[in-house]
């Protein structure tokens, strides 16, 4: 299709920034310009001649302002196909073709994020807006739609470039934006409707998608879609992979457990923590973590939950690792740091993680809210005989935290708020218990006075037995067995501490 020479244009916006330089551009190539309300009124301030809707529909704006363009010269002129019949009804009717639609919408998001005046809310849901950007994106063969401030720039470029016209694919590539827009604004509104809880469809919408260096493995691709920005600084370090995403976003949660403790440093690989400990200094705790297991921790992910100093900067520097996350860094450590170019370090602005979790799968989508719950001491029922002490209670809390961020089946040990063996991913809850008695013995650790947690019941003792001869002297798990009594007859024979939190943690 040839080029099409833009003559007229309809400008109805909420926001005026940026508008000055379309204006002149407009202005200096003979465009007729409609708008209504405050935008009539802003070009008119600034000097450019404007014809008004009402002018043009004979009504003038009603209802408080909220009906001002829904009239069919104003649709018509901005839905008729440049076809013989077509432009014999509007010229019939004395419609004006418009060839540029510019509309942005009420700030309906950004309402609902700082009122909770129903009123004010509701007044912000854009109907007139909405109409006008859809019907304008459905004619994109003939019309050039800009749906939003964000494309204001844009349409300079193009009015500069191309001197007033515009071609099919700059009308198709605006269109496209402008049904991503709108579909985006309906799904913000239809979550407020939604927000008691009532709502049966999920409907997601993402805006900022970057492509990522690939997906999982080189042969997949991948995307995200979300704000990175919001909640984290790149202090330096190559681009983000999607593994990478993967497990910042474990590491996050699993370090929200912990956002309000003593220094606390945790290392994760491939999504499960491999280290962690809580300590009086940051260096203690990165020193007391990476023992927990330093093989693994060979191209980690690293997370601290306060200021990473220079001294922990030098004795985190010897270590080859993908990720460091902190809430900041010291001037010096981060000078250190900042010299391996390709190691990602991340300032975390905040430790909130989603309140709803959603996976795709088969031919659909499972959806539900995330885990949040964390067990304090009030919630532990101690059912043996023998009750745990303070120092118990507290490394029995911090292992049973742990537990809920390591895959199913999961067997926690941990002594002195230090994590010194786990067992996750496996198919029997005793050979996770194998697996982390196998893994604390390799490095170095006595098994003697820790205790042990897991994320869901036993069923059977051996667990109990098997934690017993290793040296586990108190054990945390959800309970809820029909054969709870045969664990708690083993611990009670052995003199062990045996307390249930009635909540399971499963994590698959």
């Amino acid at each position: 299709m040839e080029p099409k020479k833009i003559k007229n244009a309809l400008i109805s916006v909420y926001h005026k920034r940026g508008l000055d330089e379309i204006l002149e551009q407009l202005a200096e190539r003979g465009v007729q310009i409609y708008s209504t309300g405050g935008t009539k009124d802003y070009i008119t301030e600034k000097g450019f001649e404007v014809h008004t809707v009402e002018e043009l529909t004979t009504y003038p704006s009603i209802l408080s302002g909220r009906v001002k363009t829904l009239h069919p010269k104003v649709f018509g002129g901005i839905l008729a196909r440049r076809e013989e019949d077509h432009l014999a009804e509007l010229q019939a009717y004395q419609i004006p073709e418009f060839d540029l639609v510019i509309v942005d919408l009420y700030p309906f998001e950004e309402t609902v994020a700082r009122s909770d005046d129903e009123g004010e809310i509701i007044e912000k849901i854009d109907i007139g807006g909405i109409s006008l950007i859809r019907a304008a994106a459905k004619n994109y063969r003939d019309v050039l739609v800009v749906p939003s401030v964000g494309q204001y720039d844009a349409l300079v470029k193009l009015l500069k470039k191309k001197q007033g016209f515009s071609d099919i694919a700059d009308r198709k590539q605006m269109a496209m934006q402008a049904f991503q827009i709108s579909s985006h604004y309906d799904t913000a509104i239809y979550h407020y409707y939604a927000s008691d809880g009532t709502n049966k469809a999920l409907k997601v919408s993402m805006q900022n998608g970057s492509e990522l260096r690939y997906g999982e493995n080189p042969h997949q691709t991948g995307q995200f879609y979300g704000d990175f920005a919001e909640m984290f600084e790149i202090l330096g370090g190559k681009p983000l992979s999607y593994n990478n995403l993967v497990d910042i976003d474990a590491a996050v949660n699993l370090m929200r457990e912990f956002v309000n403790e003593r220094p606390t440093f945790a290392v994760l690989k491939h999504t499960n923590a491999c280290g962690l400990a809580c300590r009086d200094s940051v260096a203690l705790a990165w020193r007391d973590a990476l023992a927990g297991d330093p093989i693994s921790a060979f191209g980690g992910i690293l997370i601290c939950n306060q200021e990473i100093d220079l001294t922990t900067a030098e004795q985190i520097d010897t270590l080859f690792y993908e990720v460091l996350i902190a809430p900041s860094f010291a001037s010096d450590a981060l000078a250190l740091l900042q010299k391996k170019k390709k190691r990602i370090l991340l300032r975390i602005k905040h430790f909130k993680v989603p309140k709803r979790l959603f996976k795709s799968l088969l031919n659909g989508v499972i959806q539900q809210d995330s885990d949040l719950r964390t067990e304090s001491a009030a919630d532990l029922t101690t059912v043996t005989k023998v009750a745990p002490s303070e120092e118990q209670t507290s490394d029995l809390l911090f292992a049973n935290k742990l537990a809920k961020h390591l895959k199913s089946n999961t067997i926690v040990l941990a002594k002195n708020n230090q994590l010194i063996g786990m067992g996750c991913g496996q198919t029997s809850r005793v050979d996770a218990l194998k697996q982390a008695i196998i893994k604390a013995r390799a490095f170095g650790f006595s098994l003697e006075d820790t205790v042990m947690a897991s994320d869901a019941f036993f069923p059977f003792p051996d667990c109990v037995q098997i934690a017993h001869e290793a040296g586990v002297i108190a054990v945390v798990q959800p309970g809820g067995s029909i054969k709870d009594e045969d664990s708690i007859k083993a611990a009670d024979e052995r003199s062990m501490v045996m307390v249930t939190t009635g909540i399971r943690h499963f994590k698959h």
